[in-house]
């Protein structure tokens, strides 16, 4: 192994550590799409893992928007394993062409991984992201006129619906990482799509092949390491404020204490109630935050919390909540509640709000009516068999569920950890040049 070799798996290593700490059990999933990047990630978090007695699977998911996707994606399995790395094939099968398919797909493939990972227990997930590519998400966002939060780029760390995203590679230029497989004598699978000049992202990479230098692209790489401290330090400012000022219920509802707060943090009290991937417009938020009101945004009412106490109510808007889905385990029902079941079978049945039905259980509960009727509830056809934030219907007995509220964006911010420049504690001098 050459010296720059050995420098750039130290630097991983760091990077890895960096991310720390780590549950002792189960094992770390790596995202393997078959490309340079993911299974240089794979080879790299596989060295790294042995040295620490870690146990790593992979991940590896056919799209199956391309009449090869399979055949590649069982070469990629193939790979990975004789690594060393047990691997698992997700197939999509729901995925259409048409309007924003990249979107759709990245979304999907996402949605999978998480599944999977949620399935084998495992809280962290490794994605192959690195300089380049954080370099053409920031380019992206300059273009969507996007905030400081935007420019701050892709987390090395980010909490996302119960699971840590890591991107330990955000500081490596790609060049080093193909360079490293291809000293290593292990193959990767060109994606076309990558080449596809009709999407922003490609078109991108092809201006950034031609100008941005190696140094140039670390120099890009601390400049955006930078503004992510600075984000890092506004979501804990943040988060600390809402530890104050909000109390965030079980059922899906939050009271926030009277006087004025901060837009971040009324921004993402919203966010969180609501279930929403994005936060609401700021236009919205600055007036309410200046001077709280009664106000609908964002899926969200604010209201006075009445008998609950002094402030204000933060409950999800009934005519904005998702319609039912199949009671399946593991469902997410309006992008807040998770459906577990840890005894029995729920066949046949729906998730859904309770609604109109809210008016059978007042007796049961304290809450206000418009809490009531945006709480989950399982029906077998119209009947309503349970409503497990009321206890109501659970016969342990006969079958066991719970239904915890998970937004997708917790009330406290992502934990965004930005990438250190350069890889982790080192200056860009210390960077491998070359393999």
């Amino acid at each position: 192994m050459t010296d720059a070799a050995a420098c750039l798996e130290a630097a991983f290593a760091a990077a890895m550590d960096r991310l720390g700490p780590y549950a002792p059990e189960p094992a770390l999933a790596v995202a393997a799409s078959g490309g340079a990047d993911s299974t240089a990630l794979a080879v790299l978090a596989k060295g790294w893992a042995d040295s620490r007695q870690r146990r790593l699977c992979a991940l590896v998911v056919d799209h199956g928007l391309r009449s090869e996707s399979a055949a590649e994606a069982v070469v990629t399995v193939e790979r990975v394993t004789r690594l060393g790395i047990p691997a698992r094939l997700l197939t999509l099968t729901t995925l259409a062409r048409g309007p924003a398919l990249a979107e759709r797909a990245r979304l999907a493939r996402y949605q999978v991984l998480f599944e999977a990972c949620r399935e084998a227990g495992c809280r962290d997930l490794l994605l192959g992201h690195h300089a380049a590519d954080q370099a053409e998400t920031v380019a992206m966002r300059i273009l969507r006129n996007s905030g400081t939060h935007g420019l701050a780029g892709m987390a090395a760390s980010r909490e996302v619906d119960g699971l840590r995203l890591l991107r330990p590679l955000l500081a490596f230029p790609p060049k080093l990482l193909r360079h490293y497989l291809t000293e290593r004598g292990i193959g990767w699978i060109e994606d076309p799509s990558n080449r596809d000049l009709r999407a922003q992202r490609p078109r991108l990479r092809q201006l950034f092949t031609g100008t941005l230098s190696e140094p140039t692209l670390l120099a890009l790489t601390q400049a955006i390491s930078g503004v992510g401290r600075l984000r890092a330090d506004e979501e804990a400012e943040t988060a600390a404020e809402l530890a104050e000022r909000a109390a965030i219920h079980p059922e899906g509802f939050a009271l926030l204490s009277p006087g004025r707060i901060s837009e971040a943090a009324l921004s993402n009290l919203v966010q969180t109630i609501g279930g929403a991937a994005y936060p609401p417009s700021p236009a919205q938020i600055a007036p309410l935050a200046a001077e709280p009101k009664p106000a609908t945004l964002g899926g969200v009412r604010i209201l006075p919390a009445g008998r609950l106490g002094p402030g204000w109510l933060v409950v999800r808007e009934e005519a904005a909540i998702a319609p039912p889905i199949d009671a399946t385990p593991g469902a997410v029902w309006d992008n807040r509640f998770r459906l577990i079941v840890t005894k029995g079978s729920l066949a046949g049945a729906t998730i859904g709000k309770l609604g109109a039905d809210a008016a059978r259980f007042r007796a049961r509960s304290n809450l206000p009516s418009i809490v009531l009727r945006t709480l989950p509830a399982i029906r077998l056809g119209k009947i309503v068999a349970a409503v497990p934030h009321l206890g109501y219907g659970i016969r342990e007995d006969d079958v066991q569920i719970a239904v915890p509220f998970v937004p997708v964006t917790p009330v406290a911010g992502s934990r965004f950890v930005p990438a250190d420049a350069a890889g982790p504690n080192q200056p860009a001098s210390k960077m491998p040049s070359g393999l």
